[in-house]
């Protein structure tokens, strides 16, 4: 018995069928040749979508759709998109709640494009344009991808190093409440920081507020100057897990001679989601108030004392 879909359903099905499949094909045949486990591409963020919204566009050509209606339906397959995200790829809501903007609009401008692909009935240009964009997929796919980058935050303390040094190698549980909105959303923020010993080489742990732990070893120890750690294990969360590396933290002491001293933050990060110029924002975004919300922790109790 021969099963027919009505035109709008398979606008629906047929393209995230099409993502599921071109993705984890994607996935097995260069698998290899990425950087790092669950590299998540420029091509899956843009090219795909945009495909996905042409694909739609194709099984609708003979629907009457105005373009509100084309935008909400390219809305409601980005939905499903999403919603396939989280049973497939196991996403965190964080991630999801990060990537919802750029799947949206890349499906809506895909499904423009598509529809005056399909008005004008050019074979050749749109082959052309459909060859075009699997040519960009399969070249971002067989690529390399490696991104690094470093955040810097200050804060001036009203308290000499030697009071603001004690605060900064481990301090006790922050009790302040977030200020940044997806920490209240959820995202895990940083409570509180152990050390074992006060040397090049000790452990220190800094512990987030759902009780992830990140392990750190301390690389250069200069009193008063000079806080280093590299981070030797990342909790396996993930919001986290194979879409960034904080591979090293630093805290930098200033004497301002004034009874003032000036504290730095750096992280230094390798970033496993493409493109750059969206998720870095993003990326710098979250760990600069990650900075924060230690530097001014460490501030307020030393500042007390």
């Amino acid at each position: 018995m021969k099963i027919i879909l009505p035109p709008k359903l398979k606008g629906f099905l047929f393209p995230n069928l099409f993502v599921i499949s071109i993705i984890g094909l994607t996935k097995l045949a260069f698998a290899e040749e990425r950087t790092g486990q669950g590299v998540f591409i420029f091509s899956e963020f843009i090219i795909v979508p945009v495909l996905m919204g042409i694909l739609s566009t194709f099984c609708w050509r003979n629907v009457q759709l105005k373009s509100g209606q084309l935008t909400w339906y390219s809305c409601v397959n980005s939905f499903i998109a999403i919603l396939l995200s989280v049973i497939f790829l196991r996403e965190g809501a964080i991630c999801l709640l990060i990537v919802s903007p750029l799947i949206l609009c890349f499906v809506i401008a895909g499904a423009s494009l598509g529809r005056n692909m399909f008005k004008r009935n050019d074979t050749t240009l749109n082959v052309s344009i459909l060859g075009l964009l699997a040519l960009i997929f399969v070249i971002d796919s067989a690529s390399r991808h490696q991104y690094e980058n470093m955040v810097s935050d200050s804060i001036i303390i009203n308290a000499p190093p030697d009071n603001v040094w004690k605060n900064v190698v481990s301090f006790a549980p922050i009790k302040q409440k977030n200020n940044y909105w997806l920490f209240n959303l959820g995202m895990p923020s940083p409570m509180a920081t152990t050390v074992t010993g006060h040397y090049v080489g000790a452990g220190r742990k800094c512990i987030f507020s759902n009780g992830y732990v990140f392990g750190e070893k301390i690389v250069t120890y200069n009193q008063n100057s000079n806080l280093t750690f590299d981070i030797i294990e990342q909790p396996r969360d993930p919001e986290i897990m194979g879409h960034i590396d904080i591979e090293r933290g630093q805290f930098l002491l200033k004497d301002n001679g004034n009874g003032t001293t000036t504290l730095v933050g750096n992280s230094w990060y390798k970033l496993y989601v493409f493109p750059v110029w969206y998720y870095d924002i993003w990326a710098q975004s979250i760990t600069r108030n990650v900075h924060l919300r230690v530097m001014e922790h460490i501030k307020e109790i030393s500042e007390k004392r």
